[in-house]
């Protein structure tokens, strides 16, 4: 196996749950909203910031494997812009499906998950190797 198609594989394997779980963080928010109560105040935010943390956590593996030579202060930086911007990015597309809105509560949620998801997966988990 060549070099070339050994970096591509990994690159696909490791970039490749990113991509997935944008697909569907942008499917999910292309429906409008489930009107049925919650199960407890302030549900969706937890939800918000679950989401992007785990979308940290797939963002800081996929940095931490494709670009070895980065340091993990680089890593940890445009894990948290990516994620933070894929939120906004986000919420400006809910801002145009019928029966959703943008809402800066949701963003702020989005950016904790991702800071305390990428934060979480460098201390904790990047260690575990």
């Amino acid at each position: 196996m060549s070099p070339f198609s050994r970096t591509l594989g990994r690159i696909v394997f490791y970039r490749l749950p990113v991509i997935m779980f944008c697909t569907l963080i942008f499917w999910q928010s292309s429906y409008p909203g489930v009107v049925s109560g919650s199960s407890f105040p302030h549900a969706d935010k937890v939800l918000h910031f679950g989401g992007y943390a785990f979308l940290a956590i797939l963002t800081a593996i996929s940095l931490k494997e494709g670009k070895p030579l980065w340091s993990p202060l680089k890593i940890k930086i445009v894990t948290i812009l990516f994620a933070c911007f894929y939120g906004l990015s986000d919420e400006v597309h809910q801002a145009f499906v019928a029966a959703r809105s943008a809402s800066v509560y949701d963003f702020i949620a989005d950016c904790a998950g991702s800071i305390l998801g990428c934060l979480f997966y460098m201390k904790f988990l990047s260690r575990r190797k």
